[in-house]
């Protein structure tokens, strides 16, 4: 799936095919990443995210994701819709910062519009290995 192109200084998602995805970074430059992700909109950083699957969520991802202290977070739960426990999130509602869940496609779209209006977003997406 292929996004609209947008011509602002934020980082966006370009595309998804499902096992990877082409971020464009603030500079223009292009960035292919294969499996899950966080892209935090503010500094432009993307780094891999350690869950592979679903099953494979821990408190610890998202203690990871609080750490970038963004004002919300926008997780592409994979193909389906899925919504943590908050046992999991907690490290999110501690610090206040909400989160929306929605599949990958409506989060990397919904991350985009937020990025290009200049909010404090991060993107965590997870991309599920069928080999993990």
């Amino acid at each position: 799936m292929k996004f609209q192109a947008d011509h602002s200084n934020t980082p966006l998602i370009h595309d998804i095919d499902g096992t990877s995805t082409r971020v464009r970074l603030a500079d223009g430059s292009m960035v292919q990443h294969q499996g899950s992700l966080l892209l935090d909109a503010q500094s432009g950083q993307t780094q891999v995210w350690r869950p592979q699957n679903y099953a494979d969520l821990q408190a610890i991802d998202f203690e990871t994701i609080a750490a970038f202290q963004p004002q919300v977070v926008i997780f592409g739960s994979g193909k389906k819709l899925r919504f943590p426990s908050p046992a999991l999130t907690r490290s999110l509602i501690t610090a206040r910062i909400g989160m929306e869940t929605m599949d990958q496609r409506a989060a990397c779209r919904t991350f985009n519009v937020l990025s290009a209006e200049g909010r404090a977003v991060l993107l965590a997406l997870l991309i599920e290995n069928p080999n993990a």
